[in-house]
């Protein structure tokens, strides 16, 4: 999720959910004591935001929230905000990793939305900005409450006269008319928030995400937080968090301030289960929401063969074979390694949704076909009697019942 830091995350996959869909065949903290539950919204089983108490002096649930009956949908924390089970990640129309052009960015949005998605998450880093343009246009003639939205903060982009050449080293085919500039004070999270917002051409997002601040963990509490807290006091925005593709500095947001949701990138998946120890423990603790992104750790559990990426890099050997072995079993019980690898992360209770990376239309249909496969409870099975899940995983059960 880390796009432009020269880290592992370098290509900003993560952030968004994937780096690559392969388709078919391929800070004032707030204390936060009692804050329980997360996790999907069932008419039996409210999800995160049903309880009342709020220690922070923030209402609980907004007073005037709506219930959320659609199956496919549940709330972030206890805030009014919500996504799909499947949400649209956007770095991919944002050209990462090669040109998509504007009718191939607007069939895989359209096809997204008529298979049910209303999540859509970006971020300034995307293509520069042209993932939110592209974005923007596409939803600015939708009913404003039909469709969930997030953008994120921490990377203010800075004309940059005169520059040529594109921005491949950052992962994105387009012009490098811009730079990236971290900035997680708080005037940098208004700045960035505004300016995002001039590039989408709508007037609000429900949901603003730190964008990986693992270099700058102890700013992006003390003065960026503190300012999405107040953005969303004001109104401004309904639900806030951190996206990131590790644990340690999400587990101390979510254990340090009053955040609302965490998108984790690559570790909750069928080879990284690493968020279980500590953040998801916590998040579903406290109440806080985690959507799934990168289930297919960029690319290798989408078409496990050698050269496949995995994190942003060549899978090692051992990786892959387990990649390999992990697809064998799925065959054997006749379903898509990729509908497995989409499936297990929403079983845990704490998580409210996945978000794929998506480019085409044909790669949004896909997405969308995995989530309806059924997936016999004997893989689930025989994945942890082999070792890939642990025993206290929480798997989905044949009924759609967490096991």
């Amino acid at each position: 999720m880390n796009g432009g830091s020269g880290r592992s995350g370098g290509s900003g996959g993560g952030a968004d959910g994937e780096a690559r869909h392969a388709g078919p065949g391929a800070d004032g903290t707030g204390s936060r004591e009692g804050r329980t539950g997360a996790g999907r919204a069932t008419p039996d089983r409210p999800g995160p935001g049903s309880s009342p108490g709020h220690a922070s002096g923030r209402p609980g649930p907004d007073s005037g929230r709506p219930g959320l009956d659609h199956p496919d949908r549940a709330f972030l924390g206890r805030t009014g905000a919500w996504t799909t089970r499947l949400g649209f990640g956007a770095a991919g129309i944002g050209n990462l990793y090669g040109p998509v052009t504007d009718e191939d960015a607007e069939q895989a949005l359209a096809t997204a939305w008529d298979r049910g998605v209303r999540s859509f998450d970006t971020a300034p880093h995307y293509g520069l900005g042209l993932s939110e343009r592209r974005l923007g246009a596409f939803l600015r003639d939708r009913p404003r409450d039909a469709y969930s939205l997030s953008t994120k903060a921490g990377r203010l982009l800075v004309p940059a006269p005169g520059a040529t050449g594109d921005d491949l080293a950052h992962g994105f085919a387009v012009p490098a008319a811009y730079r990236r500039e971290w900035d997680f004070s708080a005037d940098g999270v208004r700045r960035s928030l505004e300016q995002s917002l001039e590039r989408l051409g709508l007037d609000r997002v429900d949901t603003v995400y730190l964008h990986d601040p693992d270099d700058h963990a102890d700013q992006a509490l003390r003065e960026a937080y503190p300012a999405l807290e107040r953005l969303r006091a004001e109104g401004v925005v309904r639900a806030v968090g951190v996206g990131m593709n590790q644990t340690a500095v999400p587990a101390r947001f979510v254990t340090e301030t009053d955040i609302d949701v965490v998108l984790l990138a690559g570790r909750y998946t069928l080879l990284d289960q690493s968020g279980l120890s500590e953040l998801l423990p916590a998040a579903l603790d406290r109440g806080v929401s985690v959507v799934a992104g990168g289930v297919f750790n960029s690319g290798l559990l989408a078409d496990p063969r050698p050269g496949s990426p995995y994190d942003y890099a060549a899978a090692p050997p051992e990786t892959l074979r387990r990649a390999v072995r992990l697809q064998e079993i799925c065959r054997r019980h006749g379903v898509p390694l990729r509908a497995a690898a989409v499936r297990f992360p929403l079983a845990h209770p704490a998580v409210a949704g996945v978000l794929l990376g998506l480019r085409g239309a044909a790669e949004a249909s896909d997405a969308a076909d995995l989530l309806d496969l059924d997936v016999p409870a004997a893989l689930w099975d025989e994945l942890r009697r082999e070792g890939h899940l642990p025993g206290h995983a929480p798997v989905p059960g044949p009924d759609g019942r967490v096991r």
